[in-house]
């Protein structure tokens, strides 16, 4: 198993590797698990726009969730501390709205603990 423990904004050069490489592993068979966390919380704000001429990064990995159930898990803290917010934690916080993209998830940082085991690889970017 490999864990991508996506830490770079979707904008940078490493957000994009990042799906680029998911692809890859995929394609070639392997199976992959993802972690969003930091900047690469960015990447599951619903709000973000981004021109025609520049492909979209949460687009391509909504697709890969589509396409062979990848869950997109993002860490609730820096979720929150960048304003990347469900509209639970927005109820909870007080908050006047939510903008997290589907399929992407807030979970505790605990999920990414058990994400890793003897057998997992971890890339980050």
């Amino acid at each position: 198993m490999i864990l991508l423990l996506v830490t770079s904004s979707p904008h940078s050069h490493a957000g994009k590797l990042a799906v680029e490489y998911a692809t890859k592993q995929l394609h070639l068979g392997n199976q992959i698990s993802v972690f969003f966390y930091g900047d690469g919380a960015y990447t599951a704000n619903r709000l973000m726009w981004q021109t025609a001429d520049v492909p979209s990064v949460a687009k391509q990995w909504q697709a890969l969730s589509d396409n062979h159930g990848i869950a997109l898990p993002v860490c609730v803290s820096t979720a929150l501390a960048r304003g990347v917010c469900d509209a639970q934690n927005a109820a909870r916080h007080g908050l006047i709205g939510d903008n997290l993209l589907p399929p992407f998830s807030l979970v505790g940082l605990s999920e990414l603990a058990m994400m890793i085991d003897d057998t997992t690889s971890v890339v980050q970017f």
